[in-house]
């Protein structure tokens, strides 16, 4: 890992990703790259003079005060020692964090999300959601300040196809990184029953193409595969949760449809996730 992506929009929700960022660049040797995107109203910016748009005095108003504030965020303490890049780029929010992103060869995008509703605005049309869904970079999400940023106890839920193997091994690189251990969680709900037996069949076969074995198999039953997550999560006092992504149907795949309300209100913990 060498380069580590946040957007900011100088929110406390940012201040604890990019506080987040910067222990985990610490850890990798990375560099930070802030971006913040200036999403002007349509009337302040004429699309087709984009070309002359440092002379409009409006403009030159807001871009400066963008780097006043990048100037007091970038003083934030956790920084010290750490080579950061500021950027100010007049796009919109989903679409810029993924240019940034592509242009600047990141290797991890860091973004903040707000407490107890963040997964709502996480998954029902957020940038956030757009980015998780969108991105081919991981991305990991953060609710809450976390102080120090260890994992010790992270959960893998998936179904343990073989479609999921194409994003494992980032999985357990991201493990092998915080030295913790792995937990390969297989939800069993009545909607989507299978016997213990052919769920342990499924993970071992799946588990046999990969030299990983800090890990821990566990099939949790429950109402809901949102639940379930929940539950287990708090069960182990889980640092870290880890899914897949499917593009532009996000996690539907893996949560049959939708992210219950359960999950949209109660998973405070730190999730990352990896595109498919």
């Amino acid at each position: 890992m060498k380069r580590i992506l946040v957007p900011i929009d100088f929110s406390k929700e940012a201040e604890n990703a990019a506080k987040v960022a910067a222990q985990i660049a610490r850890k990798t040797g990375s560099e930070i790259y802030l971006v913040h995107m200036l999403e002007l109203p349509v009337t302040t910016v004429d699309p087709a003079e984009m070309n002359t748009i440092s002379s409009e005095p409006q403009i030159i108003y807001f871009m400066k005060l963008a780097h006043e504030k990048f100037e007091k965020f970038i003083g934030l303490p956790f920084f010290k020692g750490l080579k950061v890049v500021e950027s100010v780029q007049f796009q919109h929010a989903f679409s810029g964090i993924i240019a940034e992103s592509e242009k600047n060869n990141i290797d991890l995008i860091v973004m903040g999300s707000q407490g107890a509703s963040g997964l709502q605005e996480m998954f029902i049309g957020s940038n956030t959601e757009k980015v998780v869904r969108r991105s081919k970079i991981p991305v990991l999400v953060i609710k809450k300040e976390v102080d120090e940023f260890e994992i010790k106890d992270m959960i893998f839920a998936s179904d343990f196809n073989k479609e999921s193997k194409t994003t494992f091994q980032r999985v357990a690189d991201f493990a092998k990184l915080f030295e913790a251990k792995l937990h390969l969680l297989y939800i069993n709900t009545i909607h989507n029953f299978n016997t213990t037996k052919n769920i342990e069949k499924r993970i071992a076969d799946f588990m046999g193409d990969f030299d990983f074995s800090n890990y821990t198999t566990m099939i949790y039953n429950d109402i809901s595969i949102e639940k379930g997550i929940l539950s287990y999560a708090r069960d182990i006092d889980a640092d870290l949760i880890a899914l897949n992504t499917h593009g532009r149907s996000g996690l539907s795949q893996l949560f049959n449809g939708s992210i219950g309300q359960e999950l949209a209100n109660h998973a405070l913990r730190p999730v990352i996730t990896f595109k498919i």
